[in-house]
């Protein structure tokens, strides 16, 4: 079987991940290597066994000059992401672009039409879509356990949790915990529920607290960029209703800082039971005439170990083989007309219709 040869735009900390999973695949070779900072691609590239002259500090020499590139994996940040993934598929490559898809449906519906003159993958980053638990969950989700899920609540909460760098800055962001962390959580939710097609939305933004950089503790993940290049003019919190075409409704709450506890939780409600994510699986249901709470015997929450590598050897499978791909271009539209719907609502204290 052929060896692809992927590329990897943008040697950020999430990069990394990519690079991993290509490395780990026997199908692919990780080829090359794109950054504009010139020392850091050049540190990664030692680090992958990546030759120096295929190590690029712009996007197009590197396209142009290593015409053999078979995929690209797009880890920019995210005002960069529509620039980058266009002139992949314009090239003709095949892409997987980090999550979110863009920093609007107008940049996306572009990255959409050029994969489809290409005709070429256009992958999204929803890696949550291939955890153990979101498996789990879908398992008896198809089965038809839960009957019709109707509701679902979304958090994912961050006392002091702002990464720095470029993640608070609008301009490159295009916003902040909301289409960083929410993104995740509003996509594991509706993938869960089918995809269906979103209406309307409300939403609000609060801008209260900012990144509080003197408060050393709880940061987490730091961007690559932190304390270089920071900035705060994103949201710091952000939450909202999201209606669907089948009747069904999404809450969800996103935030870099808030007076609160950390938090990611996932909740379905459907007629037959429900279920949560806590970050371990918890189900709701009735038997005989009971009501009863169902527990599994090992661990079930999200696991991390070899979940981006699950997620790169999705794409290459779907890339060699032809499988259908679980992340398609169209649901990271969708999810891109959804937060544009709940900014545009921030702004305007009014409901916002989503046309279909």
């Amino acid at each position: 079987m052929k060896k692809l040869k992927a590329a990897i735009i943008g040697t950020g900390g999430i990069s990394g991940e990519h690079a991993n999973g290509y490395m780990k695949n026997p199908n692919v070779e990780l080829y090359a290597l794109c950054d504009i900072v010139k020392e850091r691609v050049e540190e990664k590239a030692a680090k992958y066994n990546v030759p120096l002259e295929r190590a690029f500090t712009d996007k197009d020499e590197m396209l142009k000059a290593l015409p053999e590139i078979d995929v690209v994996s797009v880890c920019t940040w995210n005002s960069a992401h529509a620039e980058c993934a266009v002139a992949a598929l314009n090239a003709g490559k095949h892409v997987l672009c980090e999550k979110p898809m863009a920093m609007n449906s107008a940049e996306a519906a572009a990255m959409m039409d050029a994969a489809a003159k290409a005709g070429t993958l256009l992958m999204i980053g929803f890696v949550r879509r291939h955890g153990n638990d979101c498996r789990l969950l879908k398992q008896y989700i198809d089965d038809g356990f839960f009957g019709e899920i109707y509701y679902a609540k979304t958090t994912y909460l961050r006392r002091n949790g702002n990464p720095g760098g470029w993640f608070g800055d609008l301009s490159r962001a295009g916003g902040g915990p909301l289409i960083d962390l929410g993104v995740h959580v509003i996509d594991m939710a509706r993938y869960l529920l089918g995809n269906p097609k979103p209406v309307s939305v409300y939403g609000a933004t609060f801008q209260k607290l900012f990144n509080r950089p003197n408060i050393g503790d709880g940061k987490g993940y730091q961007s690559a960029s932190a304390g270089v290049d920071d900035v705060c003019d994103v949201e710091d919190l952000a939450t909202a209703l999201i209606r669907f075409d089948n009747g069904a409704v999404i809450s969800v709450e996103a935030s870099y800082s808030l007076n609160g506890e950390n938090k990611g939780d996932i909740e379905l409600f459907g007629t037959k039971a429900g279920a949560k994510l806590d970050p371990e699986v918890h189900i709701y249901s009735e038997l005989g005439n009971r009501m009863v709470n169902i527990d599994f015997p090992g661990s079930t929450q999200l696991s991390f170990d070899g979940l981006f590598e699950q997620e790169m050897d999705h794409f290459v499978d779907c890339v060699l083989n032809g499988t259908e791909c679980i992340a398609p271009m169209q649901d990271g539209y969708d999810i891109m007309r959804i937060l544009d719907g709940i900014y545009e609502s921030a702004r305007t204290g009014h409901e916002v219709v989503i046309d279909n």
